[in-house]
């Protein structure tokens, strides 16, 4: 692979809803620059970018795949990016690779919810970004119909480029409304158009369109604007220059037309990429030091993949300086020595050697020892450390139990390393519940890291609803004795202490105090007592959960000279804890989560019926676009299958986040059966043990 400097680099994400076309344009960007040797569709599974078995299984993109092209001289680094709701955070991890973006659209679909999600995270990274109106040789496509519908979403900066020649399924080329000239393309797919004249019924049409790009490419730039007034249009070379500004200060939107299954325009999209879209050297500085050759390398890592026989592959950006093979640079997190021992751009799975790469660049490198996903490398004695991407929080949870003795030895150290690759996995035990639980976006990530580690790590584990970490609590006061005698051959046993317990506000566990005076409880037993009702509390009353939010203190009590002991003094707290729950009023909690639905508003009214039926309570509303947003304060318990009814409730088209709000009570109702529940439970294993 030749080394570029990186003013002949452009970093471009390729993102989108799911099933907008993204991974079939960056195959026909492929073959169109001579990179494959045959056109490949991301429907037959057989894609440079979607080469993951789970991938090519299920025909979807689960994590960003990058390819290069070389073209007009220029190198451009494609990332094809997730589109799918349950992956889109890895979209938002990589594009701090990328300088710009191209947002596909659906030519028949429109905007859809993903598509406004990504833009944002373009928004966020300050990309400057392209739309490109894809499939629009389908039935049903509609070139001005998706325009409306960009307008409508994101504004009147959206502006045409180009318009298509055909439609539907006579969509066959397209006019270039900056140089006026009209291409169509053979069938063959070869992505190459042939230059013909403008179609007599698209003449008036694109002169109109013309004339407004023009004025939108001058509209920013003082000397541009006299020019147009006095000449009443542009050159060509002057009506780039405007359009680079405008998407420079995000003030313009060039729309692109496309169709990836006939390889209609992936040449124009290749030429706009190369010669509109910015080098990462205009991008500025970052973190105060300027993205160049001159200054010290450093890079950052923006994605990890976990081989089984490669090892540890770390993607990264070259920030500043030229990395050369056999560097040395120190992690800026761990603060250890890593050597770049060869270095690489990805092709795909493939690595293809270099010597060097320049700022800007983007590579990879295998086997780092210390050096996972955001982290910086910088070199010795010019320390630098970019931001690491903070993404959301996993939005669903499930106990993981391995299926043999084997498997547990290694469940464990396998899910660790798919974790280094996959950012918004969780793994942890539960202490309450003693479940390993394995957390992520949706059911279909869960499964997929199951089958993962099938096949990469020949483990095989099963997956189960996770237990509710329910708690006990008490609504009254008490006052009682708790009394423990026990006379045997020897010395006896003698504790004997009063208590209050009172209950206290949510979330403030549990307290202890000591106002026994007179030496009626000698000093060294009183944490003898405190012990006792720790360890009486973690198996409760009601249902054998902990029990949280209440106040004891002891008061008075007795002891004896020989009898008394720790031992007899925690068994006492223990009967004064048991006589207290029983007129204290104790009762269920259960964990509330707080919960975020973004879908079309045409589903609003559903969603808060469905909230509604899961006891929820709205918190608030909000409209952003054509996006509703729904918060509401709803039960775990009754969420744990809402990511499979929230998908067949709108179409796969909503996304929620959920977490961790507070506990609250139960209603006598669910109360009365999670008790039974977990009564019979018990009964069960008393039986087991006999």
């Amino acid at each position: 692979m030749k080394v570029y400097e990186g003013k002949d680099i452009r970093n471009v994400g390729l993102v989108g809803h799911l099933h907008c076309g993204k991974t079939s344009l960056t195959a026909g960007m492929l073959f169109t620059a001579g990179a494959t040797n045959r056109l490949t569709r991301a429907d037959e599974g057989n894609t440079l970018t979607d080469y993951d078995e789970e991938e090519i299984a299920r025909k979807i993109t689960i994590s960003t795949g990058l390819a290069v092209v070389e073209w007009q001289k220029q190198k451009i680094n494609l990332l094809d990016t997730p589109g799918f709701n349950i992956f889109i955070n890895d979209t938002k991890a990589s594009l701090v690779a990328a300088d710009a973006a191209f947002v596909v659209v659906d030519g028949v679909a429109g905007v859809e919810v993903q598509t406004e999600k990504v833009w944002n995270f373009c928004d966020e990274f300050g990309l400057s970004r392209a739309i490109i109106i894809n499939k629009l040789d389908r039935d049903r496509s509609s070139f001005y119909r998706t325009m409306e519908s960009i307008h409508a979403t994101f504004g009147k900066s959206a502006v045409p480029l180009q318009l298509p020649i055909g439609w539907e399924r006579d969509f066959k080329g397209i006019v270039d409304l900056v140089t006026m000239k009209a291409y169509t393309y053979t069938p063959d797919g070869n992505g190459r158009g042939q230059e013909c004249p403008i179609p007599d019924n698209l003449v008036e049409e694109a002169n109109a369109a013309h004339e407004l790009l023009v004025e939108a490419a001058a509209e920013g730039d003082d000397q541009l604007m006299e020019e147009f007034f006095a000449e009443g249009t542009l050159p060509v070379n002057h009506i780039i220059d405007g359009i680079k500004e405008g998407i420079r200060d995000k003030r313009l939107v060039p729309v692109l037309c496309a169709s990836a299954l006939h390889n209609i325009g992936t040449d124009q999209i290749l030429n706009f990429a190369a010669d509109i879209f910015p080098s990462p050297l205009e991008r500025g500085n970052i973190k105060g030091r300027k993205i160049s050759d001159s200054e010290h390398p450093a890079a950052f890592i923006y994605k990890t993949m976990a081989d089984p026989f490669a090892g540890r592959v770390s993607y990264f950006k070259v920030m500043s300086g030229i990395l050369r093979n056999d560097a040395h640079l120190v992690n800026a997190f761990t603060e250890t020595d890593e050597r770049l021992a060869h270095i690489g751009v990805m092709s795909g799975k493939t690595i293809l050697p270099v010597t060097e790469l320049h700022a800007g660049d983007l590579g990879a490198v295998a086997k780092l020892k210390d050096t996972l996903t955001g982290h910086t490398i910088y070199e010795k004695g010019h320390a630098i450390a970019y931001e690491p991407i903070v993404l959301p929080e996993p939005s669903i949870a499930f106990a993981i139990q391995a299926k043999t003795r084997q498997d547990e030895d290694r469940v464990g150290t396998a899910i660790h390393k798919i974790m280094e690759e996959d950012l918004s996995l969780r793994f942890g035990r539960d202490p309450q519940t003693k479940e390993f639980l394995l957390s992520g976006c949706g059911q279909q990530h869960i499964e997929i890291i199951v089958s993962r580690l099938k096949k990469r790590y020949q483990v095989d584990v099963a997956l189960h609803s996770p237990k509710i970490p329910y708690r006990e609590t008490i609504r009254g006061s008490a006052d009682v004795q708790g009394r423990h005698k026990k006379q045997t051959g020897g010395h006896g046993q003698f504790g004997d202490c009063w208590i209050k317990m009172v209950p206290l506000e949510r979330g403030k566990g549990f307290e202890f105090a000591n106002e026994t005076f007179g030496g009626s409880v000698p000093r060294n037993f009183i944490p003898a007592i405190e012990k006792g009702i720790v360890e009486a509390s973690q198996n409760g009353h009601l249902a054998g959960y902990p029990m949280v939010d209440f106040r004891v203190v002891v008061y008075d009590g007795s002891y004896h000279d020989v009898d008394s002991s720790e031992m007899s003094f925690k068994m006492a707290a223990r009967k004064a804890y048991k006589a207290a729950l029983a007129v204290a009023k104790p009762v269920l909690l259960e964990p509330v989560m707080k919960v975020e639905v973004q879908a079309p508003v045409e589903y609003a009214g559903d969603l808060m019926g469905d909230m509604n039926g899961r006891r929820g309570r709205l918190s608030g509303m909000d409209t952003k676009g054509a996006t509703q947003i729904v918060k509401a304060m709803v039960p775990m318990a009754e969420m744990l299958t809402y990511q499979n009814d929230l998908t067949s409730m709108t179409q796969g088209r909503a996304t929620f986040s959920m977490e961790f709000d507070h506990y609250d009570y139960v209603p006598s109702l669910q109360a009365d059966k999670i008790i039974a529940a977990a009564q019979a439970a018990r009964a069960g294993e008393v039986e087991e043990d006999e």
